[in-house]
This record gives C-alpha cells, sequence and structure tokens, in this order.
C-alpha cells in the first residue's frame, strides 16, 4: 500500500514539473530569442534636490543588450521631487575613461543628481571595461560610431546629451563630428581626439557643448579646450585645482555646471 501511494506521489511530482515547464518554456524562449534592455534595481541613493531637501530615492537599475560585443549598462530613471517617476526631456548617456567604467557614475553621484533634475542617465561600459567583452569589430572608427548608434537606438534614447571624459573620446569625437544632428548637447571632458580635426569641422556643428576640464590638466584638458573652443554654440566649465580627471577631484562643481547646462538646453526644447 505504501508502495502504491509512494508510487503516486512522484506521478504527482512529475505531472506538476511538467505543466510548470510548459508554462514557463515560452518565456525563456523568448528572452533568448528577442534582444533585451531589462535592468534590475541594485540599490538606492539618497540625493538632495535641487534646492536642498527633500531626500530623494533614486533607483539604480542594470542591463545588458546584446550584439558584438554586447553592452552593459546602468539606468537611472528621473524622478520628480516626491520621488515618483516622470518622463525625461533629455537624456544623457554617459562614457566613461580609461580608469573607469559606468559605476564611476554611480559611485560618483552623477546618475542620481541627474535622476534627481528630471533627466534620464544611461551610463554604459565600453567595449574591454567593466562587464563588456573586448571586440575584434571595433578597430575601425565608423564601427565605434556605428557602436554608440546601437547603444542609443536600441534603448529609445530620442533626446540625447553625450558625455565623454578622456579616452572614450575615440568613441565620442567621432561620433560627433558624423551624427551632431542627433545630439541635443554633448559634454567632453578632456577627451581624447580632438586634434584630428580641422577649424572648418568645428565651425560647421551647430550642436551646444559644454567643454569641461580640470585647471591642473595642462596635457589633454588644456590640448581639447584649445581645440572644442572653435565649435560656434560652446561654454566652458573650468574646474578650479581639478587634475585629468576633474569631475572626481570636484564633484559638486561638476554637477553644478553639469545641472546648469542641461536646464538651459532643456529650456529650448
Amino acid at each position: 500500500m505504501n508502495f502504491l501511494r509512494n508510487r503516486l506521489v512522484m506521478l504527482g511530482l512529475m505531472l506538476l514539473a511538467t505543466l510548470l515547464l510548459y508554462l514557463l518554456l515560452p518565456s525563456i524562449r523568448q528572452d533568448n530569442m528577442e534582444p533585451s534592455n531589462e535592468a534590475r534595481t541594485i540599490g538606492l541613493v539618497g540625493v538632495a534636490g535641487p534646492a536642498g531637501p527633500p531626500i530623494l530615492n533614486v533607483s539604480i537599475r542594470t542591463g545588458q543588450l546584446p550584439g558584438d560585443p554586447p553592452l552593459f549598462f546602468r539606468e537611472a530613471l528621473p524622478v520628480d521631487r516626491e520621488g515618483q517617476q516622470i518622463l525625461p526631456k533629455l537624456q544623457m548617456v554617459l562614457l566613461h575613461g580609461q580608469a573607469f567604467t559606468s559605476k564611476t557614475w554611480e559611485e560618483l553621484g552623477t546618475m542620481a543628481v541627474l535622476a534627481a533634475n528630471g533627466y534620464q542617465a544611461l551610463a554604459m561600459d565600453l567595449p574591454g571595461y567593466g562587464k563588456s567583452p573586448d571586440s575584434e569589430a571595433l578597430k575601425t572608427e565608423q564601427n565605434r560610431v556605428d557602436l554608440i548608434s546601437r547603444f542609443m537606438e536600441s534603448l529609445g534614447v530620442r533626446a540625447a546629451v553625450l558625455l565623454s571624459p578622456s579616452m572614450s573620446g575615440h568613441y565620442s569625437i567621432p561620433f560627433f563630428m558624423k551624427n551632431s544632428a542627433q545630439l541635443r548637447g554633448y559634454v567632453p571632458i578632456a577627451p581624447v581626439g580632438t586634434r584630428s580635426y580641422s577649424a572648418q569641422h568645428y565651425k560647421k556643428i551647430q550642436t551646444p557643448t559644454l567643454i569641461v576640464f580640470g585647471a591642473l590638466d595642462t596635457n589633454l584638458g588644456a590640448q581639447s579646450h584649445k581645440n572644442l573652443i572653435q565649435l560656434p554654440n560652446h561654454e566652458v566649465l573650468k574646474l578650479e585645482g581639478a587634475r585629468h580627471a576633474c569631475y572626481m577631484d570636484k564633484p559638486h562643481e561638476f554637477h553644478q555646471g553639469l545641472i546648469k547646462f542641461l536646464d538651459k538646453l532643456k529650456q529650448d526644447i
């Protein structure tokens, strides 16, 4: 009798497992076949609103875009002063320097500051950094331009402001030169690659640009500043007492200048 009862229990468990597999299989198959830009909440960041208190909780989420290479990213959605999510008027795409990753912008508080001021923040791990694998497909300038386009198109970015420090100029400067009309604004922070273009190239571009550099950065900072001021529609944020990674040395002044620039852009929409 016990043997028969045990057989019935086992049979019931097998039927239950089969039913669960049948119900879950479509979603598993869909996840494997379709590009996914899902993101999961990994933490809350306390940040003061633009006029001081109240303190807002901003969710920093993560996701990965498929492709060659797959691209890991972090996202902070904009919130109002009550902490409720709102639709952004501008979307900030944040690249990073050679010694950093997308996590830098989370730890520095930049993503939370942007979200608390009503802007969507999307920070990417460039290929070969953080959680994005390297790829041989990025040897050419055009492929690097296409990577930025793929990232923005996949995540539905339609009102982009591109922020690009140092090494990431290998990606942003060619994109800026070829696709500046796709950007609402550009924030270069002592990027590489500015010497590759002539005054005529710069003078043709009308995209509003905030040129950021540290006063103590006499190499790339001074060099990029000299080249980028040839842009007809630019502002300069010079951070006194700051080195090459000036946003790390002077985060408060950097965030203030960045939000001021974005607020001005928002008024023109």
